[in-house]
């Protein structure tokens, strides 16, 4: 379905910028900013409507809507524009071979790309090139190459682009990120952590051509935040790719498991499983103390934090929340006036170089030095924004959670 849907807008030259996909409609770089300007409320288009839509996207538009507009949906599925159009009351749907038709139509200022990762850099661009702003899932990309192609996409079109890491405006995580910093546990010194699931057969994530892998699709959060924690890049890294006798995991690995060296002599160590019970759990040990996280990347459970100083333990609970309104209201806020958002294009691309590494690590046997990225700003916790949760689940329509019952 993913890739007649991006062949289809291959072959039409609708997607990318005008040196890669030839025929590209040429829009004026700021005619959308100017538009955007004399509203008060960025008009969307989600595009994709798999489980992360469906379950998170969506229903947060209906805690964003001081500044944010759900206008549009893009997906290859007749009966999920149909129900979902009618669910939410939004006006317009587009079939993937109909995104270029979206990107003109004067309904939209902005995109949520929701698609799987190897469609990320073509809608990305295409949204660009039509003066569209991004506001697009992690990871940003499958490559480095991929990466920089967007970003030189985006600067090009002067557009907004924003990479969704939901958790850089979570409390708990925030908090996480306050308490390491504050020097309550001493000088951190290691981060390890686990996130797992099983996953069904079948889904998209165990595809290789889609770029599924547990390093892209859950691996990811276990890097970024120790690089938050840390407030540093890694600069060496080293992998391994496990895998057990199962169906499943014909394409891509079961398990992958990492080291990265920080400066300063510290260490992070992560393991992410798709073939795992789930867990969601970090611990940062510094010099005097621990601070741990358990769960900590979950989006629709309560997250606990707990540290430990001299025996002493320290417990919070932060009440889980809407964890997507706050990317959708801040990246809004970012357009209308015309700020420059964060997390960047160059955290998703920061992550990106790191996973790269890692699996070339798991393939060679070899530790392998990384590239650094100049991060600016890192989360803090004056990027908390705080929306109460969705009430209760929604009927999902063609989709399903990744996970076993």
């Amino acid at each position: 379905m993913y890739r007649r849907g991006i062949n289809g807008l291959l072959r039409s030259g609708f997607v990318g910028p005008p040196e890669i996909q030839p025929g590209v409609p040429s829009v004026q770089p700021n005619q959308n900013e100017t538009k955007t300007k004399k509203k008060d409320k960025v008009r969307y288009a989600v595009v994709g409507l798999g489980y992360i839509a469906q379950i998170a996207v969506l229903p947060a538009f209906a805690h964003a809507t001081e500044n944010s507009e759900l206008t549009a949906l893009v997906s290859s599925d007749p009966k999920k524009l149909k129900e979902l159009s009618r669910k939410y009351g939004v006006a317009h749907s587009y079939s993937y071979e109909q995104y270029a038709d979206c990107l003109k139509s004067g309904e939209i200022d902005a995109v949520y790309i929701a698609l799987p990762n190897n469609m990320h850099r073509a809608y990305t661009e295409g949204a660009a090139s039509a003066g569209i702003h991004v506001l697009c899932e992690k990871p940003m990309a499958l490559s480095e190459t991929e990466c920089q192609s967007m970003i030189a996409a985006v600067e090009r079109a002067n557009v907004k682009f924003m990479i969704a890491y939901r958790l850089h405006f979570e409390r708990g995580n925030l908090d996480a990120i306050e308490v390491v910093n504050s020097g309550k546990i001493g000088e951190p010194r290691i981060f390890d952590s686990i996130f797992s699931q099983q996953v069904r057969a079948g889904n998209s994530r165990l595809k290789k051509d889609v770029g599924g892998g547990p390093i892209f699709d859950m691996g990811i959060y276990c890097i970024n935040a120790s690089r938050y924690l840390f407030r540093a890049e890694p600069l060496e890294v080293f992998a391994w790719n496990m895998s057990r006798n199962d169906k499943r995991f014909s394409e891509v690995p079961e398990m992958t498991s990492g080291m990265m060296k920080f400066p300063g002599e510290r260490i992070a160590i992560f393991t992410t499983s798709f073939g795992a019970a789930a867990r969601s759990t970090f611990e940062v040990i510094g010099t005097k103390g621990i601070l741990r996280m358990d769960p900590a990347y979950e989006m629709v459970e309560d997250l606990k934090s707990e540290v430990i100083v001299d025996d002493r333990k320290t417990r919070q609970v932060f009440k889980k929340r809407d964890q997507f309104a706050p990317e959708i209201v801040y990246f809004s806020d970012c357009i209308l006036r015309n700020k420059n958002p964060k997390p960047s294009a160059q955290e998703g691309l920061a992550d990106v170089r790191i996973i790269e590494a890692l699996l070339k690590s798991a393939e060679t046997g070899r530790p392998l030095s990384v590239p650094q990225v100049e991060i600016e700003e890192r989360p803090d916790m004056s990027q908390e924004i705080s929306k109460a949760a969705v009430s209760k689940p929604p009927q999902l329509v063609k989709a399903a959670s990744p996970g076993l019952d």
